[in-house]
């Protein structure tokens, strides 16, 4: 695993585009492996997390061709997955295993889940419950975590869910095990999630409703028609990008092609009441997904109070404010974000920890952070290594930080950013 130098950075001027979105490239490949047919998919994200779902399908029996920067994938239908020969590793991939195991619920087989270490740490109990409940049968560790074994069921039963934690990846867990099950299944977040499964699932004409935070889908579902679609570039990855233009002096970065889906936008939004410059540009609906191209300038940011219903459209972003939230004006606080523990790390501990490395004002609450502004980071000497703790969003998150820092800051285990952004480092030297 490589360490990585990064140096402070000013006067950019870059146009660049960013990697095809995570989150979508999951749901199509899901999707594509259970239609009726051919399908591709253009502009896939070649991520390790990605390759994860790719390679879980190929094991149920489905061909994935890859050509360039396209996928062809020959769908087997609803109920066409095969017994694999051996166990799915879904690597470190949460999106993969939980979303997985709803589609898995409804086919008469046995499959085994297992991932990597830190994966290994992340709970299961919220898919392993409502599964269940529904017919499936799961085998899990004695306290929910992996490996779980998920025997399928031809017969399940449609459920009403509320769940208490605004999450995505269970909502697309329980709508895919519903297009199964016989009736209407319900599925109630106290928050809305990002609604990158609802999108697609209408775009198939897939039999499902939304109205704020309820969703319902019609189950045994015949089948999913073949679809061609081009996935949009992922907002996360912006982030990152869009946190230097802002805190870098005399800058301005063009970002295209960008899913500006408003359940993604929780960060772009807090940045502009925080005071930043920043334009949507070209905006259009491609595959029931908005996109548009992001124009980000030098900004000078005043703190803010993020509270827990802001959290779930910028989850994945919330380390990255925090080193935002140390050269503004102010006080920042972020609460209810208590989810950031059971990630890839502890996100609130590892970003205040490292942050803190740099001179960072910034305290961890059970549930958030609070971070002064106003801060002049520095590595205090000449140079400083900081931990990724083989987290993506920690070492991205870092950079930024020492693209911002006095002095020379090294990253270590900076290869971990490969999971979500692969070619982050080759983008980042570029501008």
């Amino acid at each position: 695993m490589k360490k990585i130098k990064v140096y402070k950075k000013d006067k950019i001027n870059a146009e660049i585009e960013v990697p095809p979105d995570k989150s979508i490239t999951h749901r199509a490949v899901m999707l594509a492996s259970i239609s009726s047919g051919l399908s591709v998919i253009h502009n896939f994200l070649n991520s390790k997390d990605c390759y994860s779902t790719i390679n879980a399908f190929r094991s149920l029996g489905v061909k994935i061709v890859e050509e360039k920067n396209m996928l062809k994938i020959y769908g087997v239908g609803m109920e066409g997955l095969k017994q694999p020969n051996t166990i799915i590793d879904a690597g470190n991939s949460g999106t993969t295993v939980r979303l997985l195991s709803g589609i898995l619920a409804g086919n008469d087989i046995e499959v085994k889940i297992v991932g990597d270490e830190s994966l290994s740490k992340r709970p299961m109990r919220r898919i392993i419950e409502p599964l269940s409940l529904m017919g499936a049968k799961i085998i899990a560790t004695e306290d929910n975590y992996l490996p779980i074994v998920v025997h399928g069921s031809k017969h399940l039963k449609p459920l009403t869910w509320e769940n208490k934690i605004a999450s995505a990846q269970v909502k697309s867990c329980i709508l895919f095990a519903g297009m199964y099950a016989e009736g209407e299944t319900v599925y109630i977040e106290p928050v809305l999630s990002r609604d990158h499964t609802e999108r697609m699932l209408q775009y198939l004409n897939v039999n499902i409703e939304r109205k704020e935070r309820i969703c319902k889908i019609y189950g045994k579902i015949k089948n999913i028609k073949n679809f061609e679609i081009e996935v949009p570039g992922d907002p996360s990855s912006a982030s990152y990008f869009i946190a230097i233009g802002v805190l870098t002096k005399d800058s301005e970065i063009v970002i295209r092609n960008v899913c500006v889906n408003p359940t993604r936008m929780g960060f772009i939004n807090t940045l502009i009441k925080m005071g930043a410059n920043i334009n949507l540009t070209n905006l259009q609906t491609k595959y029931n997904e908005p996109v548009a191209d992001i124009v980000v300038k030098s900004s000078n940011l005043k703190g803010i109070k993020i509270t827990s219903d802001k959290v779930p459209s910028m989850i994945d972003e919330l380390p990255l404010l925090a080193v935002i939230a140390t050269q503004a004006d102010g006080v920042t606080e972020i609460h209810g974000a208590q989810e950031l523990r059971v990630k890839e790390s502890d996100r609130i501990k590892t970003i205040t920890s490292e942050l803190q490395k740099l001179g960072a004002k910034i305290v961890e609450l059970d549930d958030g952070m609070i971070i002064m502004g106003n801060t002049k980071l520095s590595s205090g000497k000449d140079i400083i290594e900081l931990e990724s703790y083989k987290d993506h969003r920690i070492a991205l998150s870092l950079a930024v930080a020492g693209t911002i820092s006095e002095g020379n800051v090294v990253i270590k285990e900076a290869d971990c950013v490969d999971i979500s952004f692969p070619n982050f480092w080759e983008i980042y030297n570029s501008i």
